[in-house]
């Protein structure tokens, strides 16, 4: 049997081949996405343990947010002097990095990186544990001069002699660069700038007397950890936080692992949608190969193998296919990985391909999964032709699958289907955010288990209607190919499950993306009021002096700025909130349209009081009135009286969770040294806004970091941000339809060997080659539609469920974009048609009197 079995594998491992890439994908990102994390990981983690001092003193900040203020958290300078008293200090400095500050070049093109790493301006003090060393040039001396990282001065064609502007807090400077500074180790996608020591704090941080943080640094025979109590000891309890070298590294390392989950996810969700088209694919050939052996394993049966042996036949063909296919996908991803390194150069990280790191869990977790998912998706299949009698060597044996009855899947499928059915509506009803979200996942998953059982039910009256119009249109052909569509529909459901996978992905996303961006668009036509926006893309903060250019620009009325206010409430049912809310000017009813359940601006925006969502106040017992305890950063408390409550869903723009906002003052007063996010700019009565956005785009033209917009502007920034999703939804459809167009080429080719007698026939009675390829085109075409027209009837379920959960957090607009459905259709078609090229000229070349004698 184990030769037999061998033998039967090489002798279909041109048909196998196709299966076997769906498990080359699908172990290539599994394996990538493992290799290149684990080698970022490490990586940094040596960087970090090199470069960290042995203990570090930085303020506390036991507030986060993704929305920055633009302040930054400082200690006193003369703090190093107490940290180097300490017994066991060998030395102590009083560190100066402020992360992104933005720096333009003589022709205001911005220096930092536009892809996603910080700018850093840091004082230039080096040590044995300098991330950098001095490669060329000198150190900076006085307030005109700076050292940039050789990286960036490579990719910004910067040398030594060119000037550079950078933009501070305080305010901005000019500095000329003396001097290139090259990494160590690893440039961790940041463009560093560094300045004298003596007056880094002065232009960076507008204060001579405050640093960011003190290192220290231990004497021998001392410990990280005793010196950290020695120095904790003598500053006592403070605004301060201590840490060693390896918590410090540590934190660090668990900031970068938020990047590194996000790249992960996203391969391993490439992984996913391998897999499960994957098993369709596999499941299908091994059925049509097991249908086209069954005269094979009958005879097997006949001489005495029973049907343990033939199933384990069947299963050792998969496993062997697996380790194939699990082999070259390990080698894929080690390739796959590989570019993602050379990639994160295009992003300033600059990572070595000959320090990648395959740890043990990789190739294990890559013959796991390959093997795996062969196996389960062989084992009915295997079970099937176990079942295969004897007798079927004696006679042309029915193929398997044609003509048996299909009311087990239909009991199967219904089952499942109405308990699907009745979470989406559920999920459609529901009134909370969580139980919503969770019956739309399990409605997703069941009714799509219970499309793919029921598929095949649906293939005979769905395929009628798709292939009508055929007969007419071409004849006798167009008949037939609309029949073998029809003649298996357990087959024809399984081809198309696989395309039908990836188009209710699109379908659903395109509907959920389309309805926030119509969502957003008509709250955006309803609160902004302002002729323009001035606001950096990601809501990076800019200066003060931003914002006095665009105040003194010629033509401008009024200017209301913004500013975003990390904090934590503790609210009357006992919950602390820590959330985001917004500060702005006291004009906020000029420049935008906010609807109010109680109050109104002027009391939202008082001195010591705060608005919020009405629906969140009423849900955990906030009225107007209510005094909230509200923490700020750096430990500052305060008492806010709840002045107003808004209409406004915490989802269009006021804030975060609670959609709390407050007046400037308020922000100013607890939060000092903040800077802004926005400004919502008015023109003053008889200028143009044209002519303002002009004079508005002359003003900010040395500022690059920031930009103009106005209502059209800013309703593009928000789509280009769901967009970016959609594009991700988009990728993952081209690897789905991809392996799919790999199954229907599949049953196409195995259909083409199992109908040989059959075409030759067609063939001696007059059908010309042309015509049989034509046939065989407009089946896939029939197969490949069935399949699009399935998965965006689902996919169109699921978004408008999805959409009910996204109106429960103020998004409450549905767009069906019928323009995307229709391309969708349309290029299924054409998906058919190029998968039918091989199968059918494979069919055209066929001998004739060979294919009638085929057995």
């Amino acid at each position: 049997m184990l030769k037999a079995t061998l033998r039967s594998f090489l002798a279909h491992k041109g048909r196998l081949a196709l299966s076997a890439l769906a498990v080359v994908l699908s172990v290539a990102f599994v394996a990538g996405s493992l290799i290149f994390s684990d080698t970022v990981a490490r990586t940094f983690d040596r960087l970090f343990a090199s470069t960290a001092a042995d203990v570090t003193v930085e303020p506390k900040d036991d507030l986060e947010s993704q929305l920055p203020s633009g302040a930054v958290r400082t200690v006193p300078a003369a703090l190093a002097a107490r940290v180097a008293s300490v017994e066991g200090v060998a030395s102590a400095h009083a560190d100066v990095s402020v992360d992104n500050i933005t720096v333009v070049d003589a022709r205001n093109r911005l220096v930092g990186s536009t892809t996603g790493g910080p700018t850093i301006a840091r004082d230039w003090h080096v040590t044995d544990r300098s991330p950098v060393r001095l490669s060329s040039g000198h150190a900076p001396h006085g307030p005109g001069e700076a050292l940039l990282d050789a990286d960036t001065a490579g990719r910004k064609h910067l040398g030594i002699g060119d000037t550079l502007t950078v933009l501070a807090q305080p305010g901005s400077f000019r500095v000329r660069i003396v001097g290139i500074a090259t990494f160590r180790t690893t440039n961790p996608g940041a463009a560093l700038v560094y300045l004298d020591s003596s007056v880094a704090a002065r232009k960076v941080l507008g204060a001579a007397d405050r640093a960011t943080s003190i290192s220290a640094t231990a004497e021998p025979g001392v410990t990280d950890t005793e010196l950290k109590h020695r120095i904790a000891a003598a500053l006592g309890d403070g605004d301060h936080v201590l840490k060693t070298a390896g918590e410090r590294a540590k934190s660090a390392a668990e900031q970068l692992g938020t990047f590194l989950d996000v790249i992960k996810y996203v391969m391993l969700g490439f992984a996913g949608i391998a897999v499960l088209v994957g098993v369709f694919l596999i499941v299908n050939t091994f059925a049509m190969l097991i249908a086209q052996r069954t005269r094979e394993l009958g005879l097997l049966r006949a001489l005495g193998a029973d049907r343990r042996q033939v199933r384990r036949s069947v299963l050792t063909e998969a496993v062997l296919l697996g380790v194939v296919g699990s082999t070259v996908g390990l080698a894929a991803g080690i390739g796959l990985a590989i570019g993602l390194i050379r990639l994160m150069s295009v992003f300033g990280m600059n990572l070595k391909t000959t320090e990648m790191v395959v740890g043990w869990g990789t190739p294990v977790t890559a013959y796991v999964v390959g093997v795996g998912v062969t196996f389960v998706a062989a084992y009915l299949p295997a079970r099937r032709a176990a079942a295969v009698s004897p007798m079927a060597a004696l006679q042309d044996a029915e193929i398997a699958g044609v003509g048996r009855p299909l009311r087990t899947r239909a009991v199967v499928g219904g089952v499942v289907g109405a308990v699907g059915a009745a979470a989406l509506a559920g999920c459609a009803v529901a009134t909370r955010t969580a139980s919503a979200a969770s019956l739309l996942g399990l409605g997703v998953v069941l009714t799509l288990i219970a499309t793919v059982i029921a598929g095949p039910l649906l293939v005979r009256p769905v395929i009628r209607v798709l292939g009508a119009a055929f007969p007419a249109l071409f004849g006798s052909v167009g008949r037939m190919s609309q029949r073998n569509a029809l003649r298996n529909p357990r087959r024809t459901g399984a081809t198309a499950a696989a395309l039908m996978v990836g188009l209710a992905l699109v379908g659903g996303m395109s509907v959920a993306s389309a309805s926030m961006s119509e969502s957003f668009d008509r709250q955006i036509d309803r609160t902004l009021g302002a002729d323009f926006v001035v606001q950096n893309a990601n809501f990076v903060p800019f200066s003060q002096e931003i914002t006095d250019r665009v105040r003194g620009t010629d033509g401008v009325g009024l200017v209301v700025r913004q500013r975003f206010a990390p904090l934590a409430v503790r609210l009357p049912d006992g919950e602390r909130l820590e959330t985001t809310a917004t500060g702005y000017d006291p004009r906020l009813d000029e420049v935008a349209h906010v609807t109010y359940t109680a109050g109104d601006s002027a009391a939202a925006l008082a001195a010591g009081q705060l608005a919020m969502d009405a629906g969140f106040a009423r849900d955990h017992g906030v009225r107007p009135g209510s005094v909230l305890p509200v923490e700020f950063p750096g430990g500052r408390t305060a008492r806010l009286t709840v002045g107003a409550l808004t209409d406004q869903d915490q989802a269009e723009g006021f804030g975060t969770r609670g959609g709390m906002f407050l007046g400037l003052a308020t922000v100013e007063k607890y939060i000092p040294g903040g800077q802004d996010s926005a400004l919502y700019v008015n023109a003053a009565p008889g200028t143009g806004a044209d002519a303002l956005r002009a004079r508005l785009e002359r003003t900010l033209e040395p500022y690059p970091q920031v930009q103009v917009r106005n209502l059209a502007d800013y309703k593009e920034l928000v789509h280009d941000q769901i967009a970016v999703l959609l594009y991700l939804v988009y990728a993952l459809l081209g690897l789905a339809i991809v392996i799919a167009v790999l199954g229907v080429v599949n049953t196409l080719a195995l259909s083409v060997v199992e109908r040989t007698r059959e075409i030759g026939l067609l063939r001696a009675i007059g059908l010309a080659r042309r015509q049989l390829r034509r046939m065989i085109r407009l089946e896939s075409v029939v197969i490949a539609v069935f399949g699009a027209v399935l998965g965006l009837a689902l996919g169109l379920v699921w978004g408008v469920c999805t959409q009910q959960v996204l109106a429960l957090q103020g998004m409450k607009a549905l767009a069906v974009p019928w323009g995307t459905i229709v391309a969708v259709v349309i290029g299924s078609a054409v998906v058919g048609v190029a998968a039918a090229l091989l199968p059918a000229l494979r069919a055209s070349r066929m001998n004739v009197l060979a294919a009638i004698a085929h057995e």
